[in-house]
């Protein structure tokens, strides 16, 4: 059932996509000049084939939902990945709903929580958010939260970053990969976002 739900997903991803993903990032070579290696947005990070497009931020963050977050006066989106809405409910592995997009909030608020959070920005999105790689003392957020089972990769914008992590969660059954849920981008899509 998931695999069919993630195929339905992937069927609507020319419709849906163009209006709730940000566009895929373009693919360089080399990071540009100015990213300084030893900022602490950058530490930790592999940034190879990514363009950044801007200085780092890095501090306190308040948690928006499973791949949202405000830092520094700015909405930032998760790099990669796609958690469940803050509305949207799942079913776990006993088949009895729960609300997975709340699970997805609380599992980047406990990823977060007392940690200086750095954000490598990447592009913005149409609704203006910042799409960043972001850390919590050098952890990457986007891989931890799809590595505990509360987001899903999208390989088309990661270009595979987490897909070791997603096969990990699968395979352990964790989070989201407990029970059955619908993608997040088909949620949104069926409800006409």
């Amino acid at each position: 059932m998931i695999v069919a739900a993630v195929a339905a997903a992937a069927a609507l991803a020319p419709r849906w996509a163009e209006r709730w993903l940000p566009a895929a990032p373009s693919r360089a070579a080399v990071a540009p000049p100015n990213l300084n290696a030893s900022s602490p947005s950058t530490s930790g990070l592999d940034l190879s084939g990514l363009n950044v497009s801007g200085p780092g931020v890095a501090g306190r963050a308040r948690v928006l939902d499973g791949d949202s977050l405000a830092l520094a006066g700015e909405d930032i989106r998760l790099f990669g990945i796609d958690a469940p809405e803050s509305r949207q409910t799942c079913r776990d592995g006993a088949g009895r709903p729960y609300r997975c997009g709340r699970a997805a909030a609380r599992a980047l608020a406990a990823a977060t929580a007392g940690r200086t959070v750095a954000c490598t920005r990447l592009e913005r999105d149409r609704y203006h958010r910042q799409v960043a790689l972001c850390t919590a003392d050098g952890r990457d957020l986007g891989e931890a939260m799809v590595r505990l089972g509360h987001a899903i990769e999208l390989a088309e914008y990661s270009g595979g970053r987490y897909t070791a992590a997603e096969r990990e969660a699968r395979a352990a059954r964790r989070g989201l990969w407990a029970g059955t849920f619908e993608p997040p981008a088909a949620w949104r899509h069926g409800r006409g976002w």
